[in-house]
């Protein structure tokens, strides 16, 4: 297939490869907080909050600015959200692709550097997902994230559009058996399962792999992440995180929506991060103080 936009230059390939690494360097994760504003509302509404939409900061500047003055990296949600298929039963379709480039062009003026689409100089999260509903045991989630439907099938449309890999960062989904699955499996299981299925398709230039934590509750994101990093397989890529629930459950809590609970939240929230960063064994500089860098999605 022809490439459809003009090849990279160098400045621009070192560009995003520099700030791929910069999401993954050692002792650093992301925040995904990338959900629609209903799933949002529901949260604040089981603490008694409403959602009053766009973020501000205590000096009435962007989010995005505080983040990034911090030295954090701030990425963007660029679709609208998924609406019905029009004769389909049950098919959606993604909102929002008219203009695409020309809203990413905007947004890297903005400040942001990552997003889930590839244009304009924003890194690219490449993000293939296997809902863990159903009954299915370890063996066939390894199997069907490796096979045509996912991986194989995202990485042979990322070379077909000559997507420059080094430049991305994949966020797959750990690989653990279903939720009404009855066989129970290890955390050392599930690491080598998951690392296995990655070694065999994803390319070793990928610069690396922020799994979601696919329903997981905050323990077993954090066990098994560690699990992963620990694993004697080899590992060609930064293995880290890019939790939301797994991060946000334990802080709602803390704050329940009261001004006077912001400094124990930011606190909660820190505790959180480190514990994900730390029981994943990547602080890897020694001596040094763990500062868990805030990412917006």
């Amino acid at each position: 297939m022809p490439c459809q936009y003009p090849a990279l230059t160098p400045e621009q390939r070192k560009e995003l490869s520099d700030i791929a690494h910069r999401i993954v360097a050692p002792g650093k994760g992301m925040l995904a907080a990338d959900e629609s504003t209903s799933i949002i509302a529901k949260w604040l509404q089981s603490i008694g909050t409403e959602n009053r939409g766009k973020s501000k900061a205590n000096d009435d500047g962007h989010s995005s600015k505080v983040i990034k003055d911090k030295g954090g990296i701030v990425g963007i949600k660029v679709d609208k959200g998924v609406v019905p298929l029009s004769g389909i039963n049950g098919e959606t379709t993604t909102q929002g692709m008219d203009g695409l480039s020309e809203c990413c062009a905007q947004y890297k003026k903005d400040r942001a550097d990552f997003a889930k689409w590839h244009y304009n100089g924003i890194v690219p999260i490449v993000e293939p997902e296997i809902l863990p509903d159903g009954e299915h045991n370890l063996k066939s989630c390894q199997y069907i994230t490796v096979c045509q439907y996912t991986l194989a099938a995202v990485y042979k449309a990322l070379s077909d559009h000559h997507i420059y890999l080094e430049g991305t960062l994949l966020k797959p989904k750990m690989v653990t058996p279903g939720h009404a699955c009855t066989q129970k499996y290890s955390h050392e299981e599930i690491a080598m399962a998951t690392v296995t299925a990655l070694q065999q398709i994803v390319p070793p230039v990928v610069t690396g792999n922020t799994f979601l934590s696919g329903g997981q509750s905050e323990e077993d994101a954090s066990i098994n992440l560690s699990a992963i990093n620990t694993c004697p397989l080899h590992k060609p890529w930064t293995l880290t995180s890019s939790y939301s629930q797994a991060l946000q459950a334990s802080i709602l809590k803390t704050w329940d929506g009261k001004k006077e609970n912001v400094k124990a939240t930011q606190e909660e929230y820190i505790k959180r991060a480190t514990a994900k960063l730390l029981k994943a064994s990547i602080l890897q500089v020694e001596s040094q103080e763990l500062q868990p860098e805030s990412l917006c999605l």
